[in-house]
């Protein structure tokens, strides 16, 4: 199943300026999609940890299946390790995505830490050198939702972002990093930012031209990039809370703070964009209905920022009720593709500027009808 859903995103993309004359004729593309947008680019497909829809997430498999399908940037999370390198996993305790539980040289190392305020029990990258971690494979995080990827477990191991940067040149795609816990890295003397830049530089990626954007859900790190690197930043927004450094500074403020006027404001001094949760695009209710659209998309755009909200994934439980297809009584509803598509095109309606998408291909194939004018 997992091959012919790769291969069904392949092909929506190789049939995306086929179906444009069809559906979208003459010049509406221009009409709808143009207003809120700045320029005449087209919205970015970020492969958001890859292309976990179909390969277990921050694994080279991952990032070169989201190339492949159309991926203009490839988003690797980064965290440390204890000997100082930057590896890419959706967390630093790593038991629910790699095979250390199955390792019991490993077993003392068990501990539980202090992350962001919340108490974890587990395996830490700072507690491994990079020699340790390569001796660990890769699992699907979330094997109920995505079963199929679990067919993938063992055969990858815990890459390093210059190995991810060293995949995407020989794909001429672009690097979207994450800091993980800045503040917390700080606290233990790893720090992320300076190994961060010194890859990218390595590269020959140091300026506003080069194909990278740096983000972060805190705040300071990224103000204190700014004043090393003239490299793309965005501010990441989640849906909820509060950027940890500065709850751990005592700063009332929350997200919900930086996205008004005065908020965009500060973060136009640092950053060139901002990726909020899509729920601060259009809200939902309880039942997961879309609201109606907020300004936000507006409002940023009339402070210079771009806007690439996340995430967009392929199962009905995590679209918006909206779109979703299928049988609700059925078992396998929750993880049933849904009307993926539809929901990537209501979003550029609104004007983003790109979208962290789980499945890049469907993403990629939704752009391409809309945009493409050839």
């Amino acid at each position: 199943m997992v091959k012919s859903r790769l291969l069904a995103g392949a092909l929506a993309v190789l049939a995306g300026g086929a179906l444009v004359s069809v559906l979208v004729p003459g010049n509406a593309t221009a009409d709808r999609f143009g207003a809120e947008r700045h320029g005449d680019d087209k919205p970015l497909i970020i492969g958001h940890r890859g292309a976990p829809a179909f390969r277990p997430e921050h694994t080279l498999l991952s990032y070169e299946a989201a190339a492949k399908m159309g991926a203009d940037y490839i988003e690797p999370d980064l965290v440390s390790t204890k000997d100082h390198i930057l590896v890419a996993r959706h967390e630093n305790e790593i038991s629910g995505t790699t095979d250390v539980e199955n390792h019991p040289e490993f077993a003392a190392r068990r501990v539980t830490k202090t992350i962001d305020g919340l108490q974890i029990t587990g395996w830490f990258t700072e507690d491994f050198t990079l020699a340790e971690l390569r001796t660990l494979r890769a699992e699907e995080r979330i094997p109920d939702l995505r079963p199929d990827n679990t067919a993938y477990n063992g055969l990858a191991q815990i890459p390093t972002f210059d190995e991810v940067i060293q995949l995407a040149k020989r794909y001429g795609v672009g690097v979207y990093p994450e800091t993980k816990h800045p503040t917390y890295f700080d606290s233990i003397g790893l720090s992320l930012e300076e190994p961060l830049l010194e890859v990218l530089n390595q590269h020959g990626w140091r300026d506003k031209r080069s194909p990278v954007f740096i983000q972060s859900f805190e705040t300071t790190n990224l103000k204190e990039l700014r004043a090393k690197t003239r490299l793309p930043i965005v501010q990441l927004i989640n849906g909820s809370g509060a950027p940890y450094d500065l709850v751990a500074a005592g700063d009332p403020r929350t997200y919900d703070n930086l996205i008004t006027p005065d908020g965009l404001r500060d973060i136009a001094k640092y950053a060139d964009g901002i990726g909020p949760a899509t729920t601060r695009i259009i809200p939902v209710d309880a039942t997961g209905k879309l609201g109606q659209p907020t300004s936000l998309v507006r409002d940023a755009h009339r402070k210079g920022l771009k806007v690439h909200p996340f995430t967009i994934r392929d199962e009905n439980s995590q679209l918006p009720l909206d779109y979703r297809l299928g049988n609700p009584a059925s078992p396998a509803f929750p993880r049933a593709t849904g009307d993926v598509m539809g929901w990537v095109e209501r979003l550029f309606e609104l004007g983003v500027d790109g979208v962290f998408a789980d499945d890049p291909g469907l993403a990629r194939a939704t752009r391409d009808r809309l945009f493409d004018r050839s």
